[in-house]
């Protein structure tokens, strides 16, 4: 018998093109079950194979627990009776107990054969996958074999495949027989095996396709950094060259524009909208934001945000149709545009201007001039004034000496005192409340002046309340309110 088990396993291996070791596997389960039906359903059985002469022994084993914790008196035993067998077993370790080998012949053979072939046909899946993703095939072409409640099967190989409704690009309407690529968006692993699941929709579709259509592309001379896309209508791609003979644009377009023809016709005439991409984050956006000529950019790097001006004559084609250019423009980049006209800039400006002109008039205890002077020079808030090198404000030609020093005097003064008032109230806040996610102590601080001082006080208010107490934008208000509930729905 042993002999024919071995020759079994090769056999299985050679007609299934799966490993040895997966077959003794599968024969090891099999057995396992049909001994487990002889002893006890909640059993666990341990059955190994000698892969050299195919003699196989069985253990029935438990899990060594606390007294405690033991459920399954069958699989499972309690730590005091586990060392009057074996003294020096530790929790975590296994009883064993020796079992009479089963009859292979014998065994429940429909079941065995069952977990066999299904532990095979679950290895022949796994081995076709790995086969088509060590290909790195991800953008996929196909017939459509059928269609289950919109969706498209498409076999790929001996792999089957699925475009989701959801994945499809608008108000394209697919059918049986008919050819489609897509791109590989991820694999679901299911009980009838592992599918690909395709996208239509996502913008690796395109950057794939233009890789297809554009050979620079594959040979490295050009390279697409970025896509974005509003499925079938619109979309983005940014490229760039590796060598400076190669206009990216006119290599992506083609000769009449063959190339970029032939992706938008598998996209359903998606307009495609490419740009050089360029390391400089503002260059970058003002060609995202093509056809619209920017006036002006002002880069927020803490925030990773742009307010970008535009005439009035350009500021609807920058923002598109329903917000399309700028929100592409966006996804594109990776920043946040803030679209103005230039009289919205001017309002802005001249609003932050005065902000910053009360602060220094109340702070510094200056007159209007003087901020003005500050302001124009490009100060914006008291560390700048207290701990710019002194070299640089001497150079303001409005200054002398003794005015920047006294500057300087009352800027760190009153950061010093505000430090000390800040560490005071904080004193009355509990941990609880510092600890939360997206806290910091001066936002704390705050909240202390408005007699929110617990997690709980913080969870007790509206929005509009912790934005009215601490001048927060409303989505991080909202953000800190619902951390500061969270605990509420644990319990």
């Amino acid at each position: 018998m042993s002999r024919e088990i071995l020759l079994l396993v090769d056999a299985l291996a050679r007609e299934k093109n799966v490993d040895k070791e997966i077959v003794f596997g599968a024969l090891e389960s099999a057995l396992a079950s049909a001994t487990k039906k002889r002893i006890h359903d909640d059993a666990d059985v341990r059955v190994s194979i000698d892969r050299n002469t195919g003699e196989h022994d069985s253990h029935r084993r438990w899990l060594v627990m606390l007294d405690e914790d033991v459920v399954n008196d069958e699989a499972e035993m309690g730590i005091i009776d586990a060392r009057e067998v074996k003294q020096d077993v530790q929790i975590g370790d296994y009883i064993e107990e020796s079992l009479e080998p089963i009859d292979f012949g014998r065994v429940g053979a429909q079941a065995a054969k069952q977990v066999i072939l299904q532990r095979i046909r679950d290895a022949e899946r796994e081995q076709v996958l790995n086969d088509f993703l060590d290909r790195k095939e991800h953008l996929v072409s196909g017939s459509i074999k059928r269609m289950e409640r919109g969706n498209a099967i498409i076999e790929v190989g001996r792999l089957e495949a699925v475009i989701p409704r959801d994945q499809m690009i608008p108000r394209e309407n697919l059918r049986v027989g008919d050819r489609a690529k897509a791109v590989l968006l991820r694999i679901d692993r299911g009980a009838r095996g592992p599918q690909l699941v395709l996208s239509r929709t996502a913008p690796d579709f395109l950057a794939k396709l233009f890789e297809l259509e554009v050979p620079e592309i594959e040979e490295g001379l050009l390279e697409v950094k970025a896509c974005a896309r509003d499925a079938g209508l619109r979309a983005k791609i940014a490229v760039q060259s590796h060598d400076q003979r190669i206009d990216p644009i006119g290599t992506c377009v083609g000769l009449r524009g063959s190339r970029v023809t032939a992706v938008r016709n598998e996209i359903a005439g998606e307009q495609i909208d490419i740009i050089i991409w360029s390391a400089d984050p503002a260059q970058f956006v003002i060609a995202a934001l093509q056809p619209a000529e920017v006036v002006s950019i002002v880069v927020d790097e803490e925030n990773h945000c742009m307010d970008v001006v535009v005439d009035e004559n350009n500021l609807a084609i920058a923002i598109g149709r329903n917000g399309q250019n700028v929100k592409l423009a966006s996804e594109l980049t990776g920043w946040t545009i803030n679209l103005m006209s230039e009289a919205e800039s001017a309002q802005k400006t001249d609003e932050e201007r005065r902000g910053v002109r009360e602060l220094f008039m109340a702070k510094l205890d200056v007159d209007e001039e003087l901020a003005d002077i500050l302001i124009d020079e490009g100060f914006s808030s008291l560390e700048e004034v207290a701990y710019v090198p002194l070299a640089e404000m001497l150079e303001i030609e409005a200054f002398d000496e003794a005015t920047v020093t006294e500057l300087r005097e009352r800027a760190r003064n009153v950061l010093l005192t505000e430090a000390i008032v800040t560490e005071e109230q904080l004193e009355v806040v509990s941990d609880d409340l510092l600890e939360l996610e997206g806290m910091d102590k001066p936002l704390a601080a705050s909240l202390a002046r408005g007699g929110v001082r617990t997690r709980d006080d913080l969870a007790d208010l509206a929005v509009d309340e912790l934005v009215e107490i601490t001048g927060i934008d409303t989505e991080r208000a909202s953000a800190l309110i619902s951390v500061a509930r969270a605990h509420w729905f644990e319990e």
